[in-house]
């Protein structure tokens, strides 16, 4: 009987809130309005004076609860202000905190993922995960769950629903304040979002209750905005709206009143005051610009939707910023991966146990198979070889005879062998091409889409450009002129950027003409190396990295075309300042990059070592680095053809060999040896 009536409750809470809606959320909201509510956020924290507070917090709840009132109590920061994150980080490795160190990186995996690096994000907060349920805090573990839920904020539904009910529990049993009204307010969204207005309801009042009760500051402004989505009566949603936005402003909440004004902006937009929701929308889009990218997506798209037909420059102007911040932010493939990583993660223990059964069970049929195969083998020998010795003779006699009579069938078969081997060489070559084909349209489709999308952009501007002339609007005039002068600075970067990868791929598709001549190898080795080390100074003049030369004296002089063997070791220099460059950039400052370069013979060959510390290549991708258009370089900053022009000037063009030997994480070796005769 007791299971009945737990369904029945469970089905009776909505409708209860639902009937005391108005007076809660009335009291609430005066007494989230009070002084004595607004105490806690009214001076902002000495955030030093905090952190030395940490080495004496005790217990694990009061260490997180000084972490939370260090960073920033649930506020995200962006890339540039985590200096306390890094801080705690620190603190926690040194003291061998776990749970202060999974909680931290929770918070950095979704800051990283919140400022569009979502792969990265995604992999601290795994991480973090499984640290925190190492330690069985709930605290640290419904935290990590909370911020796994937030990372798939807009792109999965499900997967947001999923790890804020696996957050619920621990968040509240652990008395985490914050994570738990999180946990209850994401819920309520998700269930609005799914149009089960009842749910969302329940979570979001439950949700503002306990903020204003246990006075979680960032989340009465967010509950009372929230409630303004649910509520279907337009006074009560802009009450909510305006009484949601002065809570924000009152606790000095700049997420919380992004968030409150978009969607003021919003409302007012759909009730046809587009003044005021241009006001709001630019209030929200202001506050955002300091924020991560996730907070200027929506204010800009809305002053897209309210300038148009009103102000092109301005339509303009947040039509690139929406769209910049959206593809860096929600990217296709990164949200392939965000949710390959996740669905990775869910199944893996299932997985692991899966393989297991059925590779048992495999190795089990395997040997089974092997067996009756060895039987069924041993018993064709015997037959084969008793019915051998009975017709041994009369097999020997119609050997003789087919043999003679097949000998023209035999010519002409092999005319037909040298046919089809023809057809197959001609058949890999199309193949090739086509590869080939394919790498040059993608590498040369990006600068070209840009090309392509600033000259139409241009183009409507000199109309505008023509229209402010005859009108007499000067200044407006000059201002599209130098938009146009920027555009065509960007028009020019790109085109000269596809300009690069022809002529790539001119080299690459070319033998050089050059003649072969005794050549010392010294000293286009420490030449090149030197030019390789100053080009990148001249782009980074932060750059530094120690110059190691061993060469052999005794080097003797050998046939090669000078400008090719240059441009191979240039390429090799290249790749190794540019490695030990991005090693620096985490490493610390404990490290110290260093490229050598060694000259020796040895077998009848001049060989050359370039040798870096750098970041090393993994062992996934060593078969493809000599390979056409193949790349580790963010785009725009390599095409994939030095390694392949390298090998080929190398081995076909001077009847060499190049070698790597690579550790990821530790550096890279590229051996050269070239015949001295």
């Amino acid at each position: 009987m007791k299971r009945p009536l737990q369904i029945i409750f469970l089905f009776l809470i909505p409708m209860l809130s639902l009937g005391q809606q108005k007076i809660n959320v009335d009291s609430l909201i005066r007494v989230a309005l009070s002084p004595k509510n607004n105490t806690r956020n009214m001076m902002s924290p000495n955030r030093d004076s905090l952190f030395e507070q940490l080495p004496f917090a005790k217990s694990p709840t009061e260490r997180i609860r000084l972490i939370y009132e260090i960073i920033g109590y649930g506020v995200q920061n962006s890339k540039q202000g985590l200096k306390y994150h890094y801080k705690i980080l620190d603190w926690a490795r040194k003291n061998n905190d776990r749970i202060i160190e999974a909680v931290v990186s929770a918070e950095l995996g979704f800051n990283f993922y919140d400022n569009g690096e979502n792969t990265e994000g995604l992999k601290m907060d795994f991480a973090a995960l499984k640290m925190a349920e190492k330690t069985g805090n709930g605290q640290a573990i419904g935290i990590a769950y909370g911020n796994l839920a937030s990372c798939y904020y807009p792109v999965n539904i499900s997967l947001q629903k999923f790890y804020w009910q696996k957050s619920l529990p621990y968040t509240h049993a652990g008395g985490q304040d914050l994570y738990y009204a999180y946990a209850l307010d994401n819920l309520a969204y998700l269930a609005n979002e799914e149009n089960k207005k009842d749910s969302a309801l329940y979570f979001e009042l439950k949700c503002f209750e306990f903020s204003v009760r246990k006075n979680v500051p960032v989340l009465n402004s967010r509950s009372l905005v929230r409630l303004g989505d649910i509520e279907t009566n337009d006074k009560l949603k802009l009450k909510y709206y305006k009484a949601g936005a002065t809570i924000a402003n009152i606790k000095r909440d700049t997420i919380e009143l992004i968030f409150a004004s978009t969607e003021l902006a919003s409302y007012y937009q759909l009730h046809g005051k587009p003044d005021s929701g241009i006001f709001y929308a630019k209030k929200a889009f202001r506050l955002s610009e300091k924020r991560s990218l996730i907070d200027k997506i929506d204010p800009a798209h809305l002053l897209i939707q309210l300038y148009k037909g009103r102000n092109a420059d301005s339509t303009i102007k947040y039509t690139n910023i929406y769209y910049a911040a959206r593809d860096s932010m929600y990217s296709i493939s990164k949200n392939e991966r965000a949710q390959e990583m996740a669905f990775t993660d869910q199944q893996r223990e299932q997985e692991i146990a899966a393989q297991k059964q059925a590779y048992q069970t495999n190795l089990r049929m395997y040997l089974l198979t092997a067996v009756i195969a060895f039987l069924i083998v041993l018993a064709f020998v015997f037959w084969r070889n008793n019915r051998q010795k009975q017709k041994a003779n009369h097999l020997l006699n119609e050997q003789k005879e087919e043999i003679e009579s097949q000998r023209d069938n035999l010519h002409k078969a092999f005319r037909e062998l040298k046919t089809t081997q023809t057809q197959l060489i001609q058949s890999e070559k199309m193949a090739s091409l086509g590869e080939l084909t394919a790498g040059i349209a993608h590498e040369i489709q990006n600068p070209l889409n840009f090309v392509n999308n600033f000259s139409e952009v241009n183009r409507e501007m000199i109309d505008e450009l023509k229209a402010e002339l005859k009108g007499g609007n000067v200044e407006e005039a000059l201002a599209i002129a130098d938009d146009i002068g920027q555009n065509e600075d960007k028009i020019n970067h790109h085109g000269k950027r596809a300009d690069s990868i022809v002529k790539g791929m001119l080299e690459h598709s070319r033998s050089s003409s050059g003649q072969k001549e005794p050549t010392d190898l010294n000293v286009i080795a420490d030449e090149y190396l030197r030019l390789s080390y100053h080009g990148l100074r001249s782009k980074d003049k932060s750059f530094n990295a120690d110059i190691i030369t061993m060469l052999d004296r005794n080097l003797p002089k050998i046939n090669v075309i000078p400008q090719d063997i240059g441009r191979v070791l240039l390429n090799l220099f290249n790749n190794a300042f540019y490695a030990v460059n991005q090693k620096m950039k985490t490493a610390g400052s404990g490290y110290k990059p260093e490229v050598s370069v060694t000259t020796s013979t040895g077998n009848g060959h001049v060989i050359i070592k370039v040798k870096d510390n750098g970041t090393g290549i993994p062992d996934a991708i060593k078969d493809k680095i000599m390979q056409p258009f193949f790349t580790t370089k963010p785009t725009g900053e390599g095409t994939g053809l030095g390694l392949s022009l390298t090998y080929d000037m190398v081995v076909k063009g001077h009847g060499g060999s190049i070698q790597v030997n690579s550790a990821e994480g530790e550096g890279s070796e590229f051996i050269i040896s070239l015949p001295i005769n």
